[in-house]
């Protein structure tokens, strides 16, 4: 028998692997590429990617969506022993419900030090003051997220500037 290499499911890596498949999807219909899993026992009960375009709803960040779909399929909006899986650092608002869903463990690619929840600008998951204090793990696959949100950006510029000008005033004409 050969010496393979084992698939561990339940891995940070693939987890990740996974939000960032999540991730794409959103890029693919112009949503800022943020995908979310949440894993429990080595299950992903519930997967998510930004929907704040298409929904026209300002809290379908990833994570909020993945925080409802898991609590459905647990029926309890307490996530106990639950970790979520996100390519980018939460923000405060999703910060704040990933603590109020006492979410035990927070896994991120890219780092958000402009507006991050989870260390970037404030560290609301670890609060000392508040009633659930989660775990951080940070930075995995940060290269493959990080590759997706600059290409992203980047499309997005350029879709903006191809657009033909009215040189009087440079908007669109």
């Amino acid at each position: 028998m050969k010496n393979e290499p084992v698939i561990d499911l339940s891995s940070d890596e693939f987890l990740m692997g996974e939000a960032l498949r999540l991730a794409r999807k959103a890029a693919r219909i112009g949503e800022v590429p943020v995908g979310a899993v949440i894993a429990k026992d080595g299950y992903i009960i519930a997967r998510a990617w930004n929907q704040i375009e298409t929904l026209k709803d300002p809290t379908a960040h990833a994570e909020i969506l993945a925080i409802t779909q898991a609590a459905a399929v647990l029926d309890d909006w307490r996530l106990d022993g639950c970790d979520l899986f996100v390519t980018k650092e939460p923000c405060p608002m999703c910060a704040g419900a990933i603590v109020h869903a006492r979410i035990r463990r927070v896994v991120f690619g890219l780092p958000d030090p402009k507006c991050g929840g989870a260390g970037g600008l404030l560290n609301i998951l670890q609060m000392p003051e508040l009633n659930h204090r989660c775990e951080i793990t940070r930075e995995v696959l940060r290269a493959e997220c990080e590759a997706l949100f600059r290409g992203f950006f980047r499309d997005l510029r350029k879709s903006k500037t191809s657009q033909p000008r009215d040189c009087a005033n440079n908007k669109p004409g």
